[in-house]
């Protein structure tokens, strides 16, 4: 049986990141990796992953080293949702039941085990998805089950508060006649966000049984940026203690708890690290920083008093004597010195964010910045809590960042100041005796 990995999405909500959520690393490792490794553990060595042309390229190259198992692509030229996206690889399913995963859906091994059982005990429905219990509000589909466990009806994405349910769709679908399914797929206008779940509930009035697979195993997805913390700390548990031999680590930092340091890290003098953490190959951390609960990337400066507390950085960030608290910072981003990600409003309330025409709760009273790829922060400036920075900006120097900047976008504070003639300058001969008798 297949697994079809779903990462030929736009994350139209992940603004203001714009790399692919499928390439994120966690630990070190990219989520698509952290997926291929929980199906494999369940038995799986046969994925189709469903790329885009743009990530195509970093896709192949992400499991270039993966072994003894086969992986086909497929490409989705126009992104346009699950529908288009099965529509896509439909040749490379036809015939062989396949189980669909969202990528961005991180569950445990057991998921995929309690499903393809199921399967096994009832061979014969048209279908199995796996369904979580949530006590609030989740921003995806929701499940109404019978007695049975049959679902009667899928709601895709209803508004907090009329949710049908407590039991949320998690995107890992076991599909027992592929050939049936592509049919409705169809039949379906399969450009519409909600065309596959369109077309499984057509499915189910037409009298095709698809049971609820009940799952309480972890679970974490990944619909908005903030999320990324959440995945960070969901892949954090796992976290052991390791230091790599090639690291070089003073006698006078410190190493507390859960940390993974990776190869030819430098910690230097004063420098204090509190797991869970995971420091990434190459990176610097100097003296008098403090890092804690976070993910640092690869080839990352952590300079001189710097404080990074509970926040995701990329690959190739670098600081100097900065405060990041709870935010998510792409690769290739720096701060000057004096630059401050806050992360808690005054009146302590939830940080809420529009995301395309909606308010949305992100239901954290602490949350910092969204940093986007290459983007330069100023010395002194100053990022207000939830402020989203588009890629390739510029903060300059002294501004106080209280509203979202666009994409290659320059942010820049007026200067206040005058420049006088000094009236109290002292004559040039003064100013010579003065230098003779300072320096001897």
């Amino acid at each position: 049986m297949k697994v079809v990995l779903l990462c030929g999405g736009i994350g139209k909500r992940m603004v203001p990141l714009v790399k692919d959520k499928a390439l994120l690393k966690f630990a070190g490792v990219s989520l698509i990796l952290q997926q291929i490794n929980v199906a494999m553990a369940a038995g799986f060595n046969h994925f189709v992953i469903i790329a885009n042309s743009d990530n195509l390229a970093d896709l192949k190259l992400a499991v270039a080293e993966l072994e003894n198992i086969k992986i086909d692509f497929g490409i989705q030229e126009n992104p346009s949702g699950m529908a288009d996206a099965l529509l896509t690889a439909s040749g490379l399913l036809a015939g062989e039941q396949f189980i669909l995963v969202g990528v961005d859906d991180i569950v445990e091994t057991s998921a995929y085990i309690q499903l393809t059982s199921e399967y096994e005990k009832t061979g014969d429905h048209f279908g199995y998805i796996i369904a979580h219990k949530v006590q609030n509000y989740f921003p995806g589909g929701y499940l109404v089950i019978d007695e049975d466990r049959e679902i009667r009806h899928i709601v895709e994405k209803p508004p907090r508060g009329k949710e049908p349910s407590n039991l949320i769709n998690i995107v890992i679908h076991l599909h027992n006649h592929p050939q049936e399914l592509r049919d409705y797929l169809t039949r379906v206008d399969s450009r519409a966000d909600d065309a596959y779940e369109n077309a499984l509930n057509q499915a189910i009035k037409d009298g095709h049984k698809i049971k609820a697979v009940l799952y309480d195993g972890g679970w974490q997805a990944i619909k908005y940026p903030w999320h990324i913390l959440d995945a960070m700390d969901y892949f954090s548990k796992a976290l052991k203690q390791r230091i790599s031999p090639s690291a070089q680590i003073s006698d006078r930092a410190i190493i507390d708890g859960d940390v993974v340091i990776e190869d030819n890290v430098r910690m230097l003098e004063g420098a204090v690290i509190r797991g869970p953490t995971y420091i990434g190959r190459n990176s610097i951390v100097g003296n008098n920083v403090l890092v804690r609960k976070s993910n640092i990337g690869d080839n990352c400066v952590i300079g001189y008093s710097t404080e990074i507390k509970h926040s995701y950085i990329g690959d190739g960030c670098w600081f100097h004597s900065n405060y990041i608290g709870d935010s998510v910072i792409e690769d290739g981003c720096s701060f000057g010195a004096g630059a401050v990600a806050a992360n808690l409003r005054l009146d302590e309330t939830n940080i809420k964010l529009k995301v395309g025409d909606e308010e949305v709760d992100t239901g954290r009273d602490k949350l910092g910045a969204l940093v986007g790829k290459g983007t330069r922060i100023g010395i002194n400036a100053s990022l207000m809590p939830g402020v989203r920075v588009g890629a390739h900006s510029f903060v300059g120097a002294q501004v106080c960042l209280t509203g979202d900047l666009e994409t290659g976008s320059m942010a820049q504070a007026l200067s206040q100041y005058r420049i006088l003639p000094n009236k109290t300058r002292p004559p040039e001969d003064k100013r010579q005796d003065l230098f003779k008798r300072l320096t001897g």
